[in-house]
């Protein structure tokens, strides 16, 4: 017979709650394991408590990524949480789910973490194939480059840095946000591994021209005997173009699309944590890339940054397409537009903002100050968390850094109905800041001096105040307080 003594101590705190117990008198352990165990419910109840302080994900109207799905799929993610992704042989159903191809399909593809993991495998084929043509034809392959615009969001640098790939950037200028196809083609040279095109900026929500792009690669290509390809990033537009402008040519309809990716954690509308990369066919995905393993039961192809994850995220993509059909994402992205609508049009009638966003790409709704001189965007962003909502405010890229904007993503769970109160929310913070200076942009404004005489030859002076200098010493002002910038807020 086993015998079990319990404290008096611990037989107490066995009956108290929480609150009631000595762990809430306690600091949170944050640099040290701590060197005792403590009940269930009091670690849950600590770690819940602390997490109360973060945002609202649904309010979080800077991230692109879905926060919300029916308690159906919750489920499905709840009894598959378990399950390694790359244990293929012992979960072969979900390995089936992710990539079912017919006899009669020439593409090949892989999913991945999201769309930076995509790109980084986009561009490794790229360099890879640049790579064994230039040697094949005794040429030097060590200076190899890859042309995007400004834009792109910084996954793009990080490939470009974390594989030695020069990055050749079209610079953007005011009034025109994304990567300019004549420019990008003037820059593409014999080192040129693809060019990167954006459908659905992360600045603006605006589709590139992938069409005009194809039209002049191709003949420059043909001018030069080159072959340079294009790859898209349709992170964000690979879910929403086909619903909603199913003619418009971003894809493999046009010949040197090669590879695309999509993030199916944004508007393929599945929590973070899951992208896709297709390739045109197998002969645009190098073999020496893919790596093939035995150890875990069965031969088994893997061509990832890294190795296990978790399978939730494909089931979820899955339950997504079967329940959701052509017509669901179709209805889910047409709502999307609809209520962009309603915010850019609730945000116009102010008569304080200039709208930078466009009507065809993602339903994104980006807007800049008509005067900056009393307030700034970043002022406007900091105010409306008082409300709950999440609103970044951001420059734009070079050559139009003296832009600052704030940029409202309009996802699934957004409706008609905030995008009225978010309206109404930032009437209210414009009012408040008419009414009181503000010692940031009273800070920063820059003021010019200049000495004019009168016909008596009194000594006056008369103040001007240039806008563009004055948003250029705010932006700096805002920099210097939040570090280095960072780029593609996603």
């Amino acid at each position: 017979m086993v015998l079990t003594t319990t404290s008096i101590r611990e037989s107490e705190e066995s009956l108290h709650c929480t609150f009631a117990s000595r762990y809430v008198q306690e600091p949170l352990p944050k640099f040290k394991i701590p060197k005792k165990s403590m009940p269930k419910e009091a670690a849950f109840q600590i770690v819940n408590d602390e997490l109360m302080l973060d945002g609202n994900p649904r309010l979080n109207l800077a991230s692109f990524v879905s926060t919300w799905m029916e308690p159906e799929c919750d489920k499905l993610i709840m009894s598959s949480i378990n399950k390694n992704y790359v244990d293929m042989d012992e979960y072969p159903v979900t390995t089936e789910l992710q990539a079912p191809v017919g006899d009669d399909e020439t593409a090949v593809g892989v999913g991945t973490v999201g769309s930076s993991e995509a790109i980084m495998l986009a561009g490794l084929a790229f360099k890879r194939k640049w790579q064994a043509k230039r040697k094949a034809e005794g040429k030097p392959f060590d200076m190899p480059n890859i042309v995007t615009g400004a834009n792109v969001q910084v996954c793009w640098e990080k490939f470009a840095r974390y594989f030695e790939v020069e990055l050749k950037e079209v610079k953007l200028k005011e009034g025109y946000y994304v990567m300019d196809p004549a420019k990008a083609v003037e820059m593409v040279d014999e080192n040129t591994i693809c060019v990167a095109a954006i459908l659905g900026s992360t600045l603006t929500g605006e589709f590139e021209d992938v069409k005009l792009l194809n039209e002049l690669l191709t003949k420059k290509n043909e001018e030069t005997g080159w072959d340079t390809p294009i790859h898209v990033d349709a992170a964000s537009g690979g879910f929403i173009a086909p619903f909603l402008w199913p003619d418009l040519e971003w894809d493999f309809r046009l010949p040197l699309v090669k590879s695309i990716n999509v993030s199916g954690h944004k508007y393929g509308l599945v929590y973070a944590g899951v992208g896709w990369v297709i390739w045109r066919s197998k002969e645009d995905l190098p073999d020496e890339l893919v790596f093939h393993i035995n150890y875990l039961g069965s031969d088994q192809p893997t061509f990832t940054l890294n190795f296990s994850k978790g399978s939730y995220q494909i089931i979820a993509q899955y339950y997504q397409l079967i329940r959701l059909g052509f017509e669901g994402y179709k209805g889910v992205m047409e709502n999307c537009v609809a209520n962009a609508k309603v915010l850019t049009e609730g945000i116009t009638k102010m008569g304080r903002f200039d709208i930078v966003s466009k009507d065809v790409g993602v339903p994104v709704v980006a807007f800049s100050l008509r005067d900056s001189s009393k307030y700034t965007v970043f002022e406007v962003s900091e105010h409306l968390r008082r409300f709950g909502w999440i609103v970044p405010a951001y420059t734009m890229p070079p050559d139009a850094e003296h832009i600052a904007v704030l940029r409202v993503v309009i996802r699934e769970d957004f409706s008609h109905s905030l995008a009225e109160r978010l309206v109404s929310d930032i009437e209210k913070i414009l009012t408040e800041l008419d009414t009181q200076p503000s010692p940031l942009a009273t800070k920063a404004v820059r003021v010019t001096a200049e000495e004019v005489r009168n016909d008596k030859g009194d000594g006056l002076h008369q103040f001007h105040m240039d806008t563009v200098e004055t948003q250029k010493d705010i932006i700096k002002h805002w920099r210097k307080i939040a570090g280095k910038k960072t780029r593609g807020v996603c």
